[in-house]
Parts: structure tokens; C-alpha cells; sequence
């Protein structure tokens, strides 16, 4: 990347596609702010190999769901590094529960982390973008959050959201050098803590035309190409990645 270093912070960074965009990105000479909720050891082991291929890295845990959090954890990246040149917002929560059973709780809990979070962490890192001329918002969606998620009403509603304010800040950052895109994975092969997700995502297979699940890298590649100088004209849109799955 012309401008190395640079800084990224990638929420939900501690496994899965987060700990591949954290360490893809480590691989490009990106500096990585390596966030989690609650998994401090998961993160450090990402912020150890991130370092092992070169960059520095630093470990913020935090609840990007929390304002409070986010600011907290805005104040650590600057002092460690100065500026945050790259958000990707990957963290979300997917708990599946029937529409009508859902509280109001529960409905406000996943706009928090999956849609409210990336508000909080654009305000807190555009500014040193539009300060520099150049900055790059990677935001993650998903298919089935686009296509409509039965049993995860409020996982949809608030990925619609993101893209939403993926679309609103590309147009509004973009004369300030800013791009801002959205990810859509497919069926990604990861591990979660609620085994029945896994299995979701496996039984998925038959709808993927290449006959296979993604792996976490395909994200992160795409994601690095986004973020890139020769990404740099792509702004305001979604791009799936989902093996020719039905979008």
C-alpha cells in the first residue's frame, strides 16, 4: 500500500472472518487494532501472529454495541498509533428467536451490535480520515440477513441498516478521499459458540453452485483489495462474496 503504514481497526477480530481480515491485513503491512467483546486471549493470539508477520498490533476489548465502549477504545488506538485509517465492522450477534417472542430487549440488543456499533465506530474514526484525505470503511452484512432471515428479525433489519449507512457515508465522505463499501458473505466455513449455528452454515452447501463453503481468507482477500489504493475507486456498494449462491 502506497501510504504504509496505516492503521485498521477490525471489531469482532478475535476468530473467524474478523481474525482473517486482522491478519490478511497484518500481511499487507497494516498496523491492526484486534477488538473482541469479551475474549481477551483469542484476541491477543490474533494480535500475536498479526505481529509475527510484521505489523504492530494492539488489543482493545470492548463492546462495540456501547458507546461508552467505543469511545474508550477510540482513545487507546489513538494513543497507540495516532490515527485509524481503516474501520471494517465485522462483529454481530445472530440469536435466532420467533418474531413474536421477541422483547423489547432483544429486539435492541442486535440493533446495538449489529447496526448501531458501526455508527459508533464511523463517528469515532471519520474525523481523522477526512484529516488525512483518505480513509477506508468496510462494513459486513451477509446473505442471509439480505435475503431475509426467518426466526432473526431484527439480525436483517439492522444488516439492512448497515448498508443503508454504507451507502449514506460513501456519498457523504467521498470528497474527503473516504470510500465506504459493504461485504455480503455467504456461507462462510467458522466455528460459533452456539454449535446449531455451525451446522446452519454447513447445511448451506447445497445452495452454493461452486459446491463448497467460503473460507474466512475469501473475505478477508476482498477486504484487503477494498481497503487497498487499487480499491480506491469502489465506493457504495455491496459486494457478495457467496460462490454463486442465489443474492
Amino acid at each position: 500500500m502506497t501510504h504504509s503504514p496505516k492503521t485498521a481497526f477490525i471489531s469482532g477480530a478475535g476468530r473467524n472472518i474478523g481474525r482473517a481480515i486482522a491478519l490478511h491485513l497484518a500481511g499487507q503491512g497494516v498496523n491492526v487494532v484486534v477488538n473482541g467483546s469479551s475474549d481477551r486471549a483469542a484476541c491477543e493470539a490474533v494480535a500475536a501472529e498479526a505481529e509475527a508477520r510484521g505489523a504492530a498490533a494492539l488489543v482493545a476489548v470492548g463492546d462495540v454495541g456501547v458507546a461508552a465502549d467505543v469511545e474508550r477504545m477510540r482513545r487507546e488506538a489513538l494513543d497507540r498509533f495516532g490515527r485509524v485509517d481503516i474501520v471494517v465492522n465485522n462483529a454481530a450477534i445472530r440469536p435466532a428467536k420467533p418474531f413474536l417472542e421477541l422483547t423489547d430487549a432483544d429486539w435492541q440488543r442486535v440493533l446495538d451490535v449489529d447496526l448501531s456499533a458501526a455508527f459508533y465506530t464511523c463517528r469515532a474514526f471519520l474525523p481523522g480520515m477526512v484529516e488525512a484525505g483518505w480513509g477506508r470503511i468496510v462494513n459486513l452484512t451477509g446473505m442471509n440477513a439480505i435475503h431475509g432471515y426467518a426466526g432473526r428479525a431484527p439480525v436483517s433489519a439492522a444488516k439492512h441498516g448497515v448498508w443503508g449507512l454504507t451507502k449514506a457515508l460513501a456519498k457523504e465522505f467521498g470528497p474527503q478521499g473516504v470510500t465506504v463499501n459493504a461485504i455480503s458473505p455467504g456461507p462462510i466455513r467458522s466455528e460459533h459458540a452456539d454449535p446449531a449455528m455451525t451446522r446452519h452454515i454447513e447445511s448451506q452447501v447445497g445452495r452454493i453452485p461452486l459446491g463448497h463453503l467460503g473460507e474466512p481468507e475469501h473475505i478477508a482477500g476482498l477486504c484487503g483489495y477494498l481497503v487497498s489504493d487499487a480499491g480506491g475507486f469502489v465506493s457504495g456498494q455491496m459486494i457478495a462474496c457467496n460462490g454463486a449462491a442465489e443474492t
